[in-house]
């Protein structure tokens, strides 16, 4: 996910060679997309967990 803070989203020059290049979302898809997918199921989980619980109350 530091990949959206590294390029330069105006130079193509800085991303073009990057897994998922040469094009700014391939490679946002392979650098940022497992992050946010573990996050969703992260949040998914703590979400199902909660509201188990709750019903257990």
């Amino acid at each position: 996910m530091i990949e959206l803070f590294i390029i330069d989203f105006s130079d193509p020059a800085s991303y073009r060679n990057d897994w998922g290049g040469p094009d700014l979302p391939g490679v946002l898809a392979v650098h940022c997309g497992p992050g946010f997918l573990a996050a969703a199921i992260i949040v998914l989980v703590m979400m199902r967990r909660s509201r188990v619980k709750a019903e257990r109350v």
